[in-house]
């Protein structure tokens, strides 16, 4: 039997990301035995989804973390690692497992050049999203049939979420400068109100629900997340893993991006209108303010798109599940 280590540690968007190089490994080697090393927060991610079959927790903040970590793997051997976080900690913990090659971004793609010491096989790509760079990545580990697929676990209810269709977003983002202004979420929502007398649901982590009038609060973890977002008519999203997680799910939507280019991190599946200012700089900083570039996006501009997707989906919820590969629209 073939066995597989993927390693992909977080964060939600980038696992999620990562889900169809992994998913093309398992459809090449259907007998293969996968284990996917991820943090805790994140495991929700991949429970019940048919393609791995162990999770190894590495909680990295834990006192001895290293050692369990390294124990545990070495619980079983493998033919096979691949790397789809191209950091030095990611690789080492792949070099940890002792399997027979580990395979891993090449330069121009390796988030850290440090980690390429510990691969056997360097995997060169020209791809600009990442979804396309972790398929290359699959391709160049040795899987001979593609798959663009993103299987996620149904999710669990938490909370209240209306009766009635509604639209569903999540303003907060790992890093501030990529967050639309919490007034824009107010106008959106009075819009949603006056037009179509549907109600934007603000979903976030307990405790961390932003107050805004006229929006209804969602606190959820993950598995709430996606229960809402499988449940939603619509999605508000900016460059965070709550976007990543609706396009996977092929939901419809409108998506903000400011800092970051949508052409390499932009929704992959579903149906989104992409904003972004025109000659919005692009850096990978994690800034702690609202950038510019996502203020000059504003509602006005994005509600006609939502308005348009909330025509052709806010009547029914009962919508394909399967994801689809969709392109990047233009940004506006």
């Amino acid at each position: 039997m073939l066995r597989i280590l993927i390693v992909r540690l977080g964060s939600m968007g980038d696992i999620i990301h990562s889900l169809p190089g992994a998913v093309s490994l398992k459809h090449s080697f259907p007998e293969a035995r996968i284990t996917w090393v991820v943090e805790p927060k994140w495991v929700p991610l991949l429970e019940g989804n048919g393609f791995v079959d162990r999770i190894v927790v590495f909680r990295r903040d834990s006192p001895g973390s290293w050692a369990r970590t390294k124990n545990e793997l070495r619980c079983e051997p493998y033919d096979l690692a691949v790397d789809f976080q191209g950091l030095t900690k990611s690789a080492l913990i792949a070099h940890v497992a002792r399997p027979e090659r580990i395979a891993g971004f090449g330069s121009g793609v390796v988030r850290e050049r440090p980690a390429g010491l510990f691969y056997s096989t360097r995997v060169a790509s020209q791809a600009v999203h990442v979804v396309d760079q972790a398929l290359d990545l699959a391709a160049g580990a040795g899987a001979s049939n593609l798959v663009r697929m993103f299987p996620l676990p149904a999710g669990e209810p938490e909370g209240t979420l209306p009766d009635t269709p509604f639209a569903l977003a999540s303003p907060l983002a790992g890093w501030a400068s990529k967050q639309w202004p919490l007034e824009y979420y107010e106008r959106i929502a009075a819009m949603l109100r006056e037009k179509f007398g549907m109600t934007l649901v603000l979903n976030g982590a307990p405790g961390s629900v932003p107050s805004v009038p006229g929006t209804v609060p969602h606190e959820s973890g993950i598995s709430g997340l996606i229960d809402a977002t499988r449940k939603a008519a619509v999605v508000i999203g900016v460059d965070s893993g709550p976007l990543h997680l609706a396009a996977a799910l092929n939901k419809s939507g409108v998506a903000i991006y400011g800092p970051t280019d949508p052409l390499r991190n932009g929704p992959y599946g579903g149906e989104f209108d992409v904003f972004r200012e025109a000659g919005a700089p692009t850096t990978h900083r994690r800034g702690s303010t609202i950038a510019g570039s996502m203020r000059a996006i504003t509602p006005a501009q994005v509600f006609p798109a939502l308005a348009a997707r909330v025509k052709v989906h806010g009547g029914s919820t009962a919508f394909s599940e399967a994801a689809h590969h969709g392109p990047v629209r233009p940004a506006r």
